[in-house]
């Protein structure tokens, strides 16, 4: 994989992980039994976070100063 499309699925990835913000604050404002739908897309909102951190590690440059 590229560094360009490293950094196009990582714009990819953080444009999901802000969905997935509105959709759970969508839920959760209406307060519904649906319980179980918040907890697997917050689960997948960490998934996605792990995932933009290994990309950034991998694209920030390691400086020992």
């Amino acid at each position: 994989m590229t560094e360009d499309e490293m950094r196009k699925r990582l714009a990819a990835l953080k444009t999901e992980h802000r969905d997935l913000d509105v959709a759970i604050a969508a839920l959760e404002a209406t307060g519904g039994p649906d319980q179980l739908q918040v907890a697997r897309l917050k689960k997948r909102k960490l998934a996605l976070r792990d995932q933009m951190m290994v990309i950034e590690d991998y694209l920030t440059p390691d400086i020992i100063a």
